[in-house]
């Protein structure tokens, strides 16, 4: 692991409540089926394969490790903020990271520890701000479709940035604040039961180029976004198209 020092661009951040009880409260009632392909969360067992392959090719690039090992992040700690019951942090156990798990809602965690002890995975999950655990020096740091929840997306981001490591590496996904978007990730996914009512308000979705500003603010610097479409014939799939949801890289600046 290379702990090379660089200059950080903050001071040592205070404590920020970026979590909405609100938010917390309603994915916290989801915890009991989080696991359930064909429950209240069956959307992220439809998006997760399309944000792991994203992820992993995301960490060859990156790490220069060898594309074919089954075990990616080994000797390497990974952090998920936002981590729900698991379902990312779980894959990153299997390629061999030392992972860790942070989430608002205590319900979830509880899911995620039973899940994980099910499954023979060691994953290291906590409940609360993560501003106020004190994490550093992760490898990777991963945040995907949370951003859009929290009510300080500033200060969420510098605590991401202030988890990861000098050469780190961080991923975050968020859907894009686009007509299309309000059409299909709220009027329509929640009229046909596709997502629980209430598990989005479209007004707190974030555009590629507010995360770029508000990366930047966080002494971070993007890659290149990627699209998360969907068409009838693909279903969800990695695209130039952003119109609904996007993932793309970030290190520090």
């Amino acid at each position: 692991m290379d702990n090379a020092t660089a200059t950080i661009p903050h001071a040592p951040l205070p404590p920020s409540a970026t979590i909405d009880p609100k938010e917390a409260a309603h994915f916290g009632a989801l915890a009991a089926d989080w696991w359930d392909p064909k429950g209240s969360s069956a959307m992220l067992h439809t998006l997760n394969p399309v944000r792991l392959a994203f992820v992993r090719d995301a960490i060859d690039a990156h790490f220069g490790g060898d594309t074919r090992s089954v075990r990616p992040l080994s000797r390497k700690r990974a952090l998920d903020a936002g981590c729900g019951a698991g379902l990312l942090c779980e894959p990153l156990a299997r390629m061999d990271a030392d992972v860790t798990g942070v989430d608002a809602a205590p319900e979830n965690i509880a899911a995620a520890r039973t899940h994980a002890a099910a499954m023979g995975l060691s994953i290291d999950y906590r409940a609360g701000e993560l501003g106020t655990l004190g994490l550093s020096g992760y490898d990777l740091v991963c945040s995907l479709e949370v951003i859009e929840h929290v009510t300080d997306k500033a200060a969420f981001l510098r605590h991401l940035a202030a988890a990861m490591a000098p050469r780190g590496l961080m991923i975050l996904s968020c859907p894009n604040r686009t007509v299309r978007s309000r059409v299909m990730l709220v009027e329509a996914a929640e009229r046909l039961g596709k997502v629980p009512r209430g598990t989005h308000d479209w007004g707190q979705f974030v555009t590629p180029e507010e995360l770029a500003a508000l990366a930047r603010d966080a002494g971070l610097e993007l890659g290149t976004p990627r699209g998360i479409a969907w068409s009838p014939v693909k279903g969800l799939h990695l695209s130039d198209d952003m119109a609904l949801n996007y993932i793309v890289t970030a290190r520090k600046a």
